[in-house]
């Protein structure tokens, strides 16, 4: 049995959006040529996802040690002998790669665990779907807001099919790799869960979007609320350990 380990403490949430019919290209390209260079060279290639709602979006996570580490694994990457070979290639399916997010676990234990080896290919067995919720806050997410989430909410939305992944917030670490953007100003907690369909989906979904007011002492609720349906890659590696 593939043993679990946790992922990296600093993690990019990057969303691409693609030239029309052309997610396919990159996705066979990325999982071909792109995902042991990018390990070899220091980084954790945690998931790459078809967005089920938008068919011309990539959207896929990777994770670093720290903000050092960043800055030297991107370096040796895009400065490396692949990414000049396929860039070209990959370049062409792309609109927009600027859409990344930069975070850090909510909590120590939040953090996402993954086996240690990628999967097998065998799409029958990765979960039906992946749900990110984007709750998007006009300040830093408050230890108030964590605390109700998961004390109170998160164990809802299990009795109700979710199984939860991990949960994060904003990093607000000056960009180690300027060459590539981050989406700054942004006061996000994301939670990541695995459905087993869309019904059970479809269950919990109230629940991540609809804040009561708590108490006598009113829980800022989020601004916003994105949500992402995404479908694993079959080499992903997130998405695959709760099958």
């Amino acid at each position: 049995m593939t043993q679990a380990i946790p992922a990296s403490p600093i993690v990019e949430l990057r969303q691409y959006t693609l030239h029309p019919g052309r997610r396919e290209d990159l996705i066979e390209l990325f999982e071909r040529e792109l995902l042991q260079p990018q390990a070899a060279a220091g980084m954790q290639v945690i998931g790459q996802f078809r967005d089920l709602d938008r068919p011309d979006r990539f959207v896929w996570l990777r994770g670093f040690a720290d903000m050092e580490m960043r800055r030297k694994a991107l370096g040796d990457f895009y400065g490396g002998p692949i990414w000049k070979r396929y860039r070209t290639e990959a370049n062409a399916t792309m609109i927009d790669s600027d859409d990344v997010l930069l975070l850090h676990p909510a909590e120590a234990e939040t953090a996402f665990e993954l086996p240690d080896a990628a999967p097998s290919v065998d799409p029958a067995a990765a979960p039906a779907l992946v749900v990110a919720a984007l709750h998007y806050f006009d300040a830093a997410v408050s230890p108030r807001f964590l605390a109700y989430f998961h004390q109170q909410r998160q164990p809802l939305l299990a009795a109700m099919g979710a199984t939860a992944l991990g949960s994060f917030v904003s990093d607000y670490s000056e960009n180690t790799f300027p060459a590539l953007p981050l989406r700054e100003g942004e006061h996000v907690f994301i939670w990541f869960a695995a459905f087993q369909g869309d019904t059970e989906w479809q269950r919990c979904k109230p629940l991540l979007q609809a804040w009561p007011i708590i108490d006598a002492d009113p829980l800022p609720p989020p601004r916003t609320t994105e949500i992402l349906r995404l479908q694993p890659t079959a080499h992903s590696r997130l998405g695959w350990l709760s099958a």
